[in-house]
């Protein structure tokens, strides 16, 4: 589970990123029109068997979200463009060159030679593979947003990189490759920004199973139906924290973190547990998308494990079942609108303030009589190049919304929407008027 750091088949068909499906025709922008100064909304689906989340693509084909991904990634057609050496584009999409992947020796960005085709370096987070293939320019659509419903479709070139078959081992059935997300230049975030003239920002809503997310490229407001609808993007803005940066792995999205609480008791832990270093790429904390549960440095988790334990001596146990560490009898909780009634866990961020995970983030159900843990062990791993001190996994993110500005180099999030009667599955996706 890494945070980052030529195939003769049929390929899929070229990617035409359909951000909401079946949208009926409208305005175009970017290529040869006036782009839009609206932001783009996008469905986000959880996948059943992996649990990894997509963007839906025409044709019902996925990409899959890596919020430390540098580029946008997918097999492509025989024919299709190629970027040359010489350009600009061609350097930045090699900047980021994943560490486990060997130069082909060909395509390199500089080459005087015309004929030369840019190779890009695509990286499949999940398998933690690598391949090599030309860097291409394709087109993407999505539909513009006034942040409560997409309004009209809107279509715009972008900058990819081609990819072996293989490489989709691992990603959900019939997935066509992955979208980054990260504070790269050739991220999507950051291509819908220059191409479609928004902010350079996102909101991401990850819903839970069965409910269908949302993420708005480009800033703006962020609805979901309630009673009334709440508009939630605003007050993220004006409450924002700085991300950090981890030279080594300059794409993620680290964040500071100063200690954990459990039951508003700070938990003990090592001095400077939490603390990124710069100079190695080791430690600090970073969200993920393709990592499940929030995993945690040995160090930081059995204190942390220990805590919840003792606050929950009173509830009866059951045998755990792996991955989990500590599992209990489900009827022995009380419901609230928060989840399973136990004690929280508290972030403690910068500030003073706390992203708190009450029963629904820190306890999952595993069958009908049992809960576990949502937390697992890292191990000893800090000296593993770029390893986090703690990975902040999707589940503990989901029904939270988290909102990223690039330019500022911040994010927000919202603790969970349960509490304020609401959830990231409650984006309004009927068509609205613009």
């Amino acid at each position: 589970m890494s945070p980052h750091g030529s195939s003769s088949s049929p390929a899929l068909p070229l990617l035409v990123l359909s951000l909401l499906l079946l949208s009926p025709p409208g305005t175009l922008a970017g290529g040869d029109g006036s782009p839009p100064s609206r932001p783009i909304v996008t469905p986000i689906t959880k996948d059943s068997v992996t649990s990894l989340y997509t963007i839906p693509v025409t044709g019902g084909a996925p990409l899959v979200l890596d919020l430390a991904g540098p580029l946008i990634w997918s097999p492509c057609q025989p024919g299709h463009r190629t970027v040359p050496c010489k350009s600009s584009v061609c350097t930045v999409a090699n900047r980021n060159h994943p560490a486990n992947c060997a130069s082909t020796g060909t395509g390199q960005p500089g080459s005087p030679d015309p004929s030369c085709a840019c190779t890009a370096y695509p990286y499949n987070p999940v398998s933690d593979q690598c391949g090599s293939g030309d860097l291409t320019k394709m087109s993407l659509s999505a539909n513009a947003t006034d942040g409560k419903n997409p309004l009209f479709p809107v279509s715009f070139p972008a900058y990819a990189a081609c990819a072996p078959d293989g490489l989709l081992a691992s990603l959900p059935a019939g997935a066509a490759g992955v979208a980054g997300l990260s504070r790269q230049p050739l991220s999507l975030p950051s291509q819908v920004a220059s191409r479609l003239k928004v902010a350079k920002q996102f909101a991401l809503c990850l819903a839970g199973d069965g409910q269908t997310g949302a993420t708005i490229f480009g800033g703006g407001p962020f609805e979901l139906q309630a009673a009334p609808p709440m508009e939630l993007a605003e007050d993220l803005r004006k409450n924002a924290l700085p991300l950090l940066v981890n030279p080594k792995n300059n794409g993620a999205y680290y964040f500071r973190v100063h200690g954990i609480a459990v039951n508003q008791a700070q938990v003990p832990m090592p001095a400077g547990a939490f603390d990124l270093d710069r100079r190695q790429g080791t430690g600090g904390v970073l969200f993920s998308t393709v990592t499940r549960y929030t995993t945690l440095r040995s160090d930081i988790f059995s204190p942390l494990i220990n805590a919840f334990d003792a606050a929950t001596s009173g509830i009866p146990r059951r045998k755990p079942m792996p991955p989990y560490n500590l599992c209990y009898e489900a009827s022995a909780f009380g419901s609230t609108r928060l989840g399973p009634g136990v004690a929280n866990i508290d972030l403690m961020l910068d500030g003073g303030r706390n992203w708190t995970l009450p029963g629904a983030s820190s306890l999952v159900q595993v069958d009908e009589r049992t809960l576990c843990f949502a937390f697992q062990n890292m191990g000893f791993g800090a000296t593993v190049a770029n390893s986090p001190a703690v990975i902040i996994g999707t589940y503990q993110m989901e029904n939270n919304l988290v909102l990223f500005d690039l330019e500022k180099g911040t994010f927000g999030i919202s603790g969970l929407l349960l509490g304020i009667r609401t959830t990231c599955g409650n984006f309004n996706f009927a068509m609205g008027s613009s």
